[in-house]
């Protein structure tokens, strides 16, 4: 255990290892604090000083227990601080231990605080190295909001372009490779679109009653955010697969674009991106034969994969 540089502190350590391991001794507590077996009734000593019914019984299985009357202080954390905390930990891609941690702690925070925190962890999926994270007090709003179902209008700054505003109805939060997204209906561009949420520079409610809204009854925020991250972007992307519909869609991620069939044998895959460079390294990896049909930046970018390949292949090695 490392140091503890306050007699309180370590006392408030030694109340947490007599609650983690009832009938813990005086000797053993002194191990874990790394103090003395003196040093560790004195802080027991403390602890009773402050009220904490601390029970200690003799004999070879004697030791140290909570008595009747403890009873833990409220979790008063404010809903930013808890989707803070919340945020943190989904950064750090939670384990089981960690994420059943994170679920004890919403379950005893505030009915209004936990309902927010358990809305982010329930819709997050993550993976990958944490990326920009977003205010936690933007990101609170727009929880709220899709609690609420109540529309906002939001100053938002694009990759590239201008600032724009633009009312929303925001469906779901949504955390995908370590990114933050607002999955909503935008009524600037009158579809569903993906925020970025640390890229929202203000946000505001709209509070006439006519402006509440009714997500999609069957949404799966993280297939539909898959979906819209391959469309909107500038270059169109179309591309044959020579294999049937029910074989190629799960192999194909739904952020490359949207499958349909194409025939019995066949299905064609439609999306645009804005790296296509990137997106002919994903085609590269596919483990059945493709044909880009289009558009021309995808294809010469495949061509230029090609070719780097087959000069590779292409390369004697000199005998040593």
């Amino acid at each position: 255990m490392n140091p503890v540089e306050s007699p309180v502190a370590r006392a408030l350590v030694a109340l947490e290892l007599v609650q983690a391991q009832p009938g813990i001794t005086a000797e053993r507590l002194g191990e874990r604090l790394g103090v003395s077996e003196r040093a560790a009734r004195r802080y027991v000593a403390i602890l009773r000083e402050a009220g904490i019914p601390i029970e200690s019984t003799r004999g070879p299985y004697g030791g140290y227990r909570i008595g009747r009357g403890l009873r833990p202080p409220p979790m008063m954390f404010t809903a930013t601080e808890a989707l803070g905390l919340v945020m943190a930990v989904l950064d750090s891609r939670p384990d089981v231990t960690t994420d059943g941690a994170l679920a004890k702690l919403i379950r005893v925070l505030p009915e209004p605080v936990a309902a927010q925190a358990e809305a982010v962890r329930r819709s997050a999926a993550t993976a990958g190295p944490p990326a920009a994270r977003p205010d936690p007090l933007t990101t609170a709003a727009l929880v709220q909001a899709c609690s609420e179902h109540r529309r906002v209008r939001m100053r938002y700054r694009p990759g590239s372009g201008p600032q724009f505003e633009t009312d929303a109805d925001p469906w779901s939060v949504v955390v995908r490779f370590g990114r933050w997204y607002l999955l909503c209906f935008s009524h600037r561009a009158g579809a569903r679109r993906a925020y970025r949420i640390d890229r929202i520079a203000a946000i505001a409610a709209i509070d006439a009653s006519s402006v509440r809204f009714e997500p999609p009854p069957d949404l799966d925020p993280m297939a539909a955010l898959e979906e819209q991250l391959a469309v909107g972007w500038e270059y169109d992307v179309e591309v044959l697969v020579e294999a049937p519909y029910a074989a190629a869609l799960p192999r194909v991620p739904r952020s490359l674009g949207r499958l349909s069939p194409a025939g019995e044998s066949r299905c064609r895959l439609v999306a645009t991106t804005g790296d296509p460079h990137w997106y002919a390294q994903q085609l590269a990896a596919f483990p059945v034969p493709i044909r880009v049909l289009g558009g021309p930046e995808l294809r010469a970018a495949v061509a230029a994969i090609g070719q780097r390949l087959s000069q590779a292949a292409a390369v004697e090695i000199p005998h040593q």
